[in-house]
């Protein structure tokens, strides 16, 4: 994420200093490394939708024989936020607690990424539709928000009538972007930060 970061400064820049056009973005990017690396890994995640084993199968031919040259190009079969089932079919997984070595909680791994928001600014982070989260997420998908973020920016609170209420933390965004993409009715409209701030930002 740090090479395209860097790319797509560069080429933000030529174009605001020399009315370039932002296709010297992409054509940086296929010039580049990064290009280069994420086409050699291109079928490692689709491979997995045939199953374990064949996906192990799979990623060990292109990493170990082809290198990424493979005449093919595998493909998800549909997006990702059509592939969140619903809670029924599942059983909920127990994670073991942080052991503040390998692994930690989600207030400390926030900290760490020297994300930074002004308090006051908008919030980048609305729902299309308020309702949805209460009459949808919560009793059909068991409230995948509070899951699939990394940072705990959606959790649910109980209101003043002790039902549950979704609450957006948008301070804790890391722009990862993953409930834009994996939110199961595209409910969540995520827009770019005010100032720029978080942690693809701080780090550079």
């Amino acid at each position: 994420m740090f090479g395209t970061g860097m790319l797509a400064a560069e080429a933000t820049f030529g174009v605001l200093n020399d009315n370039s056009n932002m296709e010297a973005y992409w054509d940086a990017l296929r010039n580049s490394w990064v290009w280069e690396e994420l086409h050699k890994a291109r079928n490692y995640r689709p491979a997995f939708e045939y199953g374990l084993f064949p996906g192990l199968a799979i990623s060990a031919f292109e990493h170990y024989i082809t290198k990424g040259r493979s005449p093919f190009t595998l493909k998800h079969r549909k997006p990702d936020h059509e592939a969140t089932n619903v809670a029924r079919l599942h059983s909920p997984i127990q994670y073991p607690k942080p052991d503040g070595v390998l692994s930690f909680d989600i207030l400390t791994s926030v900290h760490r990424s020297n994300t930074n928001h002004e308090h006051d600014q908008p919030a980048h982070l609305r729902l299309k539709d308020p309702k949805i989260p209460e009459l949808v997420n919560l009793p059909e998908y068991a409230g995948p928000e509070s899951r699939y973020c990394p940072a705990r920016v959606y959790e649910y609170v109980a209101d003043e009538k002790g039902e549950p209420k979704l609450h957006i933390n948008a301070q804790n965004c890391l722009h990862c972007k993953a409930c834009d993409i994996k939110d199961p009715k595209q409910n969540i409209e995520w827009t770019v930060p005010e100032g720029g701030g978080g942690p693809g930002y701080s780090a550079m």
